[in-house]
């Protein structure tokens, strides 16, 4: 069961930042390694798009695009672990072929979800050698 700092109620506000993340895949292995602005200003490491301590990211949406020259195979999937791997992923979307240079939304406003200090969100190209790059938009909540 999740403790109330790892799932804060969020009928009581202090901030809400607008933030947007990105990453580009590595091989055919998990990335988790988004890139945000930091609180104060500069490019910060947001792995698995976790929060901070006592905040909850609500992700507005994910797109990722096929920047490769043939078609890329997409898994974007949530764990119940901070650290992508140590948990168990359950995928938004499961082995969807993108093709070259297109995009695929993920998720949007119409279908956001939170992740907590004590999920992550990876993902992963199916294609050896294909490179998919993702964008994710979403507000952390203190």
């Amino acid at each position: 069961m999740a403790t109330p700092s790892q799932n804060p109620n969020i009928v009581n506000v202090t901030i809400i930042r607008g933030n947007t993340a990105y990453l580009v895949s590595s091989g055919t292995s998990v990335t988790t390694n988004w890139t945000a602005d930091g609180a104060s200003g500069g490019a910060t490491a947001l792995t698995g798009l976790t929060p901070a301590t006592a905040s909850v990211n609500k992700i507005g949406n994910i797109v990722v695009s096929n920047t490769s020259a043939n078609a890329v195979n997409c898994t974007v999937a949530i764990s119940n672990n901070a650290t992508f791997g140590s948990g168990t992923a359950y995928p938004i979307v499961s082995a969807v072929s993108i093709p070259p240079n297109a995009t695929l939304v993920v998720t949007d406003k119409t279908t956001s979800f939170y992740v907590t200090e004590n999920q992550s969100v990876g993902l992963t190209s199916g294609t050896t050698g294909g490179v998919l790059t993702a964008t994710a938009s979403f507000e952390t909540i203190t």
